[in-house]
């Protein structure tokens, strides 16, 4: 079986544009209705969940560069999702379409949809370079990388978000009333980064929340966007401090 959006050549203009159909606006018939009670308990679990994850997410991008409780409130803000994601309900993988029309993990087709956001950063990083305010905003991100282990950063970046994508485009997602839920958990999620006090950290996570919460809509799951946010949010960590930095 074809994991995810992949096929043969074509005109490019017309591949991409599919492509970003099928795996953005074409959602995928299922069903995953829940009774009343497991609908009203995912809701408080949620709830409890984003306030606590908040305020973690607060403290560990408030401490200083270097210091080791930055390590420890990221692992634990990772424990928040993630448990607050199982503890809610069931969580579904989704499937996507191929370019056959069949049906798939979307795999290939949410590394793609990661690396041509990554792209899109990287052209966006030639403005941050030259705004003062918006460079210094990503540097202070970016210090937390420079004073730790590059691989353990790297492995922490990683699973959160992973836990991210299963609290937000899992739990969150399915205990938002149906027709409004991309807005709504992207709207959540701007929210709770902002937290963090940084201005590049919540553009980030608006433009990153429309994507992946599309891409919920279609798939019906969590592997897309957690894919598709891994791929970004790894990359970004590994291409944006070289680029910056020859840039300035």
């Amino acid at each position: 079986m074809t994991h995810g959006w992949a096929g043969g050549p074509g005109r490019p203009p017309h591949e991409l544009r599919r492509f970003l159909q099928d795996a953005l606006l074409r959602p995928v018939p299922r069903d995953h209705r829940e009774t009343d009670r497991a609908f009203r308990r995912r809701r408080a679990v949620c709830a409890v969940t984003l306030v606590v994850g908040a305020v973690v997410l607060g403290l560990g991008l408030h401490t200083a560069p270097g210091d080791p409780r930055f390590i420890v409130l990221t692992s634990v803000l990772a424990l928040v999702w993630a448990s607050g994601a199982l503890v809610a309900g069931p969580l579904h993988l989704g499937r996507g379409w191929t370019r056959r029309g069949g049906r798939a993990r979307p795999v290939v087709q949410s590394v793609v949809l990661g690396l041509l956001m990554v792209a899109v950063f990287c052209a966006g990083a030639v403005l941050v370079a030259r705004v003062p305010v918006l460079r210094d905003a990503v540097n202070d991100v970016l210090d937390h990388a420079r004073y730790a282990p590059l691989p353990l950063v790297a492995l922490i970046t990683l699973v959160n978000g992973l836990a991210e994508e299963m609290f937000f485009r899992g739990a969150l997602y399915a205990a938002v009333g149906a027709g409004r839920q991309v807005l709504v958990t992207t709207g959540l999620y701007v929210l709770v980064t902002a937290a963090s006090g940084n201005l590049v950290l919540v553009l980030a996570a608006a433009v990153l929340g429309l994507l992946v919460g599309a891409q919920r809509r279609v798939t019906g799951g969590v592997l897309g966007p957690a894919l598709t946010h891994v791929t970004w949010s790894v990359s970004l960590l590994l291409l944006l401090p070289p680029l910056l930095a020859a840039l300035s």
